[in-house]
This record gives C-alpha cells, sequence and structure tokens, in this order.
C-alpha cells in the first residue's frame, strides 16, 4: 500500500451515505495521533464557556477524577467509531453519556457546542499540523457523523454541514467565551493531567506547550500569560515538522482506536463499556451507590 492510496479509497466514498466508514478510516488510520491531540485541545474550548467550565469544576470529575474522566471520555466515544450506530456496544456508550448528561442542567446550546468541537478543531488541526489536509469529502463526512451523534444524544437544530458547524463554532465563541474561576480550574487540571504522563521534569515543559497551542480568545478567558513569540513558533512548528516526517512513513496497516493510546491509564485489564463514566444523581453529582464494574467483554478488550 502506497502513501496516498486509502486517501483515494475515502474519496470513493459516498460522505452522506458512508460518513462512518469514511471517519473510521480518517480517524483510526490517516490520523489518530491528530485526531486524540485535537480533541484534547477541543478540550479547553469547552471550559472558556463560563457554564460549561463551572459545571464540569462543580462535578469534580475534572478536578478530582481528571484521568478516569480523561479516560471514560476517550473510550465511550471510540466505541461509536470501533462498532457503529447500530452495534450494542455503541448503543451502550450512548446511552451512557446521556445518562450523564441528563444528571445535570446543561443547555442544548451548550451541548450543540461541544459536538461543534468535535467537528471543527480536529479539522483545524490536521489542517495546520496533519501529513495532509483534510478533504472537503472528509469534512463533509465528519459533520454527517457528528450530526448522527448529535441526534442519538438528543440535540436539537443541529448544523447541516461542516460550514455550518464552523459558523455554529464561531459565533457561541463570539458571545459566550469569557472568564470564570471554575473554567480555570479545570483547565489547569487538564494541563497538570497532561503533564503527569510524562517524567516528572518534563512537567513544566509539557504545561508550558500545551498553552503555547491556546489561541488568544483561550488565554483570554483562562487568564493565561501569553507564551513568548518564539516559543509558540517552536511548538508550532515542531508539530509541522512532525507532520512531515509522518507523510514519508509507510501508511498504518491496522486501526488505532482511542483504547490503545498509552494516555489511557485506569483500565489495564480492560474495561466494560457499560460500567464508564460516572452515575449522577440529578442536581447532586456523583451517585452515593457503588456500582462495581464488570469484567471487560469480548467487545471491550484492554488497551494494546
Amino acid at each position: 500500500m502506497q502513501r496516498y492510496d486509502r486517501l483515494r479509497e475515502i474519496l470513493r466514498l459516498d460522505p452522506d451515505e458512508d460518513f462512518l466508514a469514511i471517519y473510521r478510516l480518517t480517524a483510526t488510520y490517516e490520523f489518530p495521533w491528530d485526531v486524540t491531540r485535537a480533541l484534547e485541545l477541543a478540550l479547553f474550548r469547552t471550559y472558556a464557556v463560563p457554564s460549561i467550565g463551572r459545571l464540569l469544576a462543580e462535578t469534580a470529575e475534572f478536578t478530582d477524577r481528571a484521568q478516569k474522566r480523561y479516560d471514560d471520555t476517550a473510550l465511550l466515544l471510540d466505541a461509536v467509531v470501533e462498532h457503529g450506530f447500530e452495534s450494542d456496544t455503541a448503543r451502550t456508550a450512548i446511552r451512557r453519556v446521556n445518562q450523564m448528561h441528563r444528571g445535570y442542567d446543561i443547555s442544548d446550546e451548550d451541548m450543540r457546542y461541544v459536538l461543534c468541537t468535535f467537528v471543527v478543531i480536529p479539522a483545524r488541526w490536521i489542517d495546520s499540523y496533519g501529513w495532509r489536509p483534510l478533504t472537503h469529502h472528509e469534512r463533509r463526512a465528519f459533520a454527517r457523523y457528528y450530526a448522527t451523534l448529535g441526534q442519538h444524544m438528543g440535540i436539537t437544530d443541529i448544523p447541516a454541514s461542516f460550514e455550518e458547524f464552523e459558523a455554529c463554532l464561531n459565533a457561541y465563541e463570539e458571545a459566550h467565551f469569557g472568564w470564570d474561576e471554575g473554567g480555570r480550574e479545570v483547565a489547569d487540571a487538564t494541563l497538570d493531567l497532561m503533564a503527569s504522563w510524562y517524567p516528572a521534569p518534563l512537567a513544566p515543559a509539557v504545561r508550558g506547550v500545551g498553552v503555547a497551542l491556546l489561541d488568544d480568545a483561550l488565554l483570554n478567558a483562562f487568564r493565561y500569560e501569553t507564551p513568548r513569540p518564539a516559543v509558540r513558533r517552536l511548538v508550532r512548528g515542531a508539530l509541522r515538522l512532525r507532520g512531515r516526517a509522518v507523510r514519508l512513513l509507510p501508511p498504518r496497516r491496522a486501526p488505532h482506536h482511542a483504547r490503545q493510546n498509552r494516555e489511557i491509564k485506569g483500565y489495564p485489564n480492560g474495561y466494560d463499556v457499560g460500567e464508564l463514566g460516572t452515575f449522577p444523581v440529578p442536581g447532586r453529582g456523583g451517585c452515593p451507590v457503588p456500582h462495581p464494574r464488570r469484567p471487560a467483554g469480548a467487545d471491550a478488550p484492554p488497551p494494546a
């Protein structure tokens, strides 16, 4: 297989009918590392909306249990990608997401905005740092994939195209980005989590890299000090160089799913999708009744 053969396969598919196949090929073969990094960056954008950042701080899920929250979010989203919307595993994952959201007072507008970040931020990241830019074909499939996910989550007025997702994201950020102590707390906790994945002496550098990837709107919302221009150029230049290096490598021959990421730390012996996440009591956060995790099923293998 040559480097662009899979892209040719993608372009032969219909983005309106084969959106799941296209999304899988793009996210698990072409750009698995980039999509993971982009979705991590998308987290920060959600924190900069005060109603979202404040709620996440109040639940303490991303401050007291950051690794578990990171793992569960990645694994629940990945279950749909890997198994497809009609599978029992994906249905269970979506049901878990919906059960958690129903425990809190979350506006449909905030839900729609978060969905927009899943569509737009990976495309922007790949265009900036991927080994090739994302095609219009893939953008269309990304939009259809997440529109379908949004429908399963009961979100209303979902944008109909990538362009509409991007316009919705831009307008919502312009209207709602702002300072909130809870949002800053969750952003700090997420930077600390990312730093914890590396040896302790590297932690300050990892935090610096994370902040250097935030745009001015996010820096202002969190009241972070603006990184020096040289640091930004170094970080972003290194990512672009990585993309050029990946272009020279042989294409991936097997899919890489989120459950295989080294950043997933909490389930060394596997997991049960139905036991991921929290079991909130409306208005109170975590459920006081323990929910012991069942052994991992065949469709939820331990991380590779």
